[in-house]
């Protein structure tokens, strides 16, 4: 179990470790290349045992997505010096413009009464008000663009884990024992092929889990990390299913042996 998980340790961070599992560094974030290059080699993996399968195509499509995920959270996760500094030079210059406008009002000689008081008061906290929430609105202009873009890719993999439940949907392994009907969908692969069919969308689930990761590894924004806490429970809930279609096929294949 400790080799197992250094090894996956290896292939998502890019980071050696020692006999131990534990490297020189701390394993802290998720390595976009290597996930890249793990889809990539499961990819291969798929086409070569299922080739011009359904699967195939759906890992392809992954790989693809997986390399705008890159680029996606990469741009996510920088900061954005130049909107920063639009942004500052709008707040300094609606301040300056305030300051203009309460410096050249004119003040009544004779001071004010009750009911002037009072509409002067309400005037400056509207005022107040709006300055606030345009200054707010401003200041977080930067963080709903990146919010935006996070939400649809990760609407993009929770898709695309849905889009796998549907190759597996139909491998049943009761039906390797079941009589057919006409509507039955049309069986082409026995015991041990349908193990590692069912592996390779466990597999994928798991990636999708990493890609949605990479989006909030350095955004540090709630409503983006929720997004991606429901894509890791879909997709486990999914792998969950998976697992247990394993562990009765490789009953089969042990009474099929015997």
């Amino acid at each position: 179990m400790a080799n197992y998980i250094s090894r996956e340790y290896v292939t998502l961070t890019g980071k050696q470790c020692d006999e131990t599992g534990v490297g020189d560094s701390m394993y802290r974030s998720l390595d976009s290349e290597k996930i890249v290059d793990t889809i990539g080699t499961l990819y291969r993996r798929i086409d070569e045992r299922f080739p011009d399968s359904g699967l195939a195509k759906v890992c392809r499509e992954l790989l693809t997505i997986a390399g705008e995920s890159q680029q996606r959270s990469a741009w996510i996760a920088k900061p954005h010096t130049a909107l920063r500094v639009v942004t500052w030079l709008v707040l300094i210059i609606m301040a300056g413009g305030l300051l203009v406008v309460l410096g050249s009002a004119a003040w009544p000689r004779g001071g004010f009464e009750l009911v002037g008081l009072v509409q002067g008061l309400e005037a400056g906290l509207n005022i107040t008000i709006l300055f606030g929430a345009a200054a707010l609105f401003l200041v977080t202009v930067e963080v709903r663009i990146k919010r935006k873009r996070a939400l649809k890719a990760i609407h993009e993999l929770r898709a695309l884990a849905h889009v796998i439940d549907m190759h597996q949907l139909t491998k049943d392994p009761e039906r390797l024992r079941a009589q057919d009907t006409a509507s039955s969908p049309k069986r082409t692969l026995r015991a041990p092929e349908l193990i590692r069919y069912l592996d390779y969308c466990s597999e994928m689930l798991s990636l999708i889990g990493k890609l949605a990761a990479l989006y909030v590894q350095k955004f540090d924004d709630p409503v983006a990390l929720g997004a991606v806490n429901e894509v890791e429970e879909l997709t486990t809930g999914l792998s969950r299913k998976i697992w247990q279609k394993i562990m009765i096929l490789n009953v089969i294949v042990a009474e099929e042996i015997v």
